[in-house]
């Protein structure tokens, strides 16, 4: 019965993991409420470009999900008393994992790109690397209900 338990807690962390997948934030991905909205644009020069890191926020689904299945993976840890003690260790190692498996799952890389726009103003736009840009681009800078975003 143990053994079930601990194969349902994995299918529920996996499926919980995978529904946490960050949205990709790159120039050319839009979500449902931007489709037919205005956006502003502007038009500029590409001065300098950026590798980062994105990292998403932490959902709490990684340490519940880890969590929960150290707990029920370390109950079966001795007997009694020790079984209590090997569920709250295995709670408190699996919420640590869990969180890290989060974490990696969704972090990915972007670019901050700095342009100086026809105006004289300079604006940085962070956004997921699904395009190359560099210094000298002539590119646009979109910005509506979704945010901004760079493209050629």
């Amino acid at each position: 019965m143990k053994n079930f338990l601990g194969i349902i807690a994995a299918a529920a962390l996996a499926l919980a993991l995978g529904g946490c997948a960050y949205p990709p934030a790159g120039s050319g991905d839009y979500r449902g409420y931007e489709v037919r909205g205005e956006q502003s644009v502007r038009f500029g020069v590409v001065e300098s470009v950026r590798d980062v890191r994105i990292t998403p926020h932490d959902t709490g689904v990684g340490t519940a999900g880890g969590a929960a299945l150290g707990a029920v993976a370390g109950s079966t840890v001795g007997g009694g008393s020790g079984q209590v003690a090997g569920a709250i260790g295995g709670a408190i190692l699996g919420g640590i994992i869990g969180q890290n498996i989060e974490k990696s799952a969704n972090e990915k890389m972007g670019v901050e790109i700095t342009v100086l726009l026809d105006s004289g103003k300079y604006v940085a736009i962070v956004q997921g690397a699904d395009e190359p840009f560099r210094a000298g681009d002539r590119v646009r800078i979109l910005s509506g209900p979704g945010g901004t975003r760079v493209t050629h």
